[in-house]
């Protein structure tokens, strides 16, 4: 134990307020005040806001409150900046004269384990008001837990800057791309048309078992996408296959792979740019594409299918509303404008430089967040 520093239950040094969901017929989009789950805090330091409201609150969490996930995914905190109301996958945390609330934040960031192997459920994970109040948490005097979250927000504040620069990089290339080729659905430059399905053949991808063994393939899956525009196969996971697969389930550089199917409507649609080192296969909810035609250009394809305006069109099929799977017919119908090859290798080449920039940023971001897990366990370990 540090010199000056006592540990004492979360339940002596806070108050808990476990969520409670309100009134289902007083939700809505306009009005009351704003309600959270547990999933609107995954993954976030400070709470984004929410589209639903409620005009019935339940339960209240206070302005610059700990915020604490306790249904599926179970254990990340984060803060809110405002009064909410919290549903039941979530509680409020709000520190004593002992403990501020942002030294409590960093504290349970690396209670996951902890928090994990006290839930229960088997597919619904969740913990309890006890499970919460009985982790042990640090106090170290005021003025030393002020030191250390200031080193801390520190680190984090760097890594927010790069992951700023990384957005504006993002503008830029799609910028670029308007100024070049304009609205690919509005063309008001005039290009020609052709339909995806004649510039691109489609493969759906590969349903397997996890129980399988033997080959070894890189795997690309739905959780791989996110808000990606390239993926490496570097960075995927590794599957075992039973038996080796045919070249027509294996990605190759340049291929562009949509979401075919997922749980929420907005992943289905969603599509990235592959650049292959190793054998990689894609998941059976995925649907591959490839060029056949030599008079267009992947990088420019790929940027295309993810403007914007691209979106209705992939995801509404016409029918008015968002389609819950995508197919080939649906992809192979999309209009593609298609302007001079030399001119969309010129964008590529731009593109490149753009990545090259982007990659120098990521790696900072890495060796940032190593620092904060290194300082986090210097602390709190």
């Amino acid at each position: 134990m540090r010199e000056n520093w006592t540990y004492k239950k979360l339940g002596e040094v806070c108050e808990i307020v476990m969520g409670q969901s309100p009134d289902g017929n007083s939700i809505n989009e306009n009005e009351g005040i704003e309600f959270h789950q547990g999933k609107t805090c995954f993954g976030e330091r400070f709470l984004s806001h929410s589209s639903l409201y409620t005009s019935k609150p339940a339960k209240y969490a206070e302005a610059n409150s700990v915020l604490l996930c306790v249904r599926a995914p179970v254990g990340f905190p984060n803060i809110t900046k405002r009064r909410i109301c919290i549903g039941r996958g979530l509680c409020s945390l709000v520190g004593s004269e002992e403990i501020t609330n942002m030294f409590l934040f960093y504290s349970l960031l690396g209670k996951q384990g902890y928090f994990e192997k006290n839930s229960t459920g088997s597919t619904f994970k969740a913990i309890s008001s006890k499970v919460i109040s009985d982790v042990d948490i640090p106090i170290p005097p005021l003025s030393e837990q002020q030191s250390i979250v200031a080193e801390l927000d520190k680190i984090n504040e760097l890594i927010n800057l790069k992951k700023a620069q990384l957005s504006d990089l993002d503008n830029l290339a799609q910028s670029i791309f308007y100024d070049m080729f304009g609205d690919p659905i509005e063309n008001e430059k005039g290009w020609g048309i052709k339909a995806l399905g004649s510039i691109a053949d489609f493969k759906n991808g590969l349903n397997f078992s996890k129980e399988e063994s033997g080959n070894c393939y890189k795997f690309l899956g739905v959780s791989d996408f996110q808000d990606n525009r390239i993926v490496c196969s570097d960075s995927l996971n590794i599957i075992h296959l039973n038996d080796s697969i045919s070249e027509e389930y294996l990605l190759q550089t340049g291929d562009i792979v949509f979401v075919r199917s997922n749980g929420s409507k907005e992943l289905v649609g969603r599509n990235i740019l592959m650049q292959i080192t190793e054998p990689t296969t894609f998941s059976g909810f995925c649907i591959r594409c490839r060029l056949s035609d030599n008079d267009f250009n992947s990088v420019y394809l790929s940027f295309l299918l993810k403007a914007p305006s691209m979106r209705p069109v992939i995801t509404n099929s016409g029918r008015g509303c968002n389609i819950s799977n995508l197919n080939q017919k649906i992809l192979s119908a999309l209009p593609i404008i298609y302007p001079p090859l030399s001119l969309q290798q010129e964008f590529a080449k731009r593109i490149e430089l753009i990545e090259q920039q982007k990659a120098q940023i990521c790696s900072t971001i890495k060796d940032l967040e190593t620092l904060l897990a290194s300082r986090m366990q210097h602390w709190f370990d």
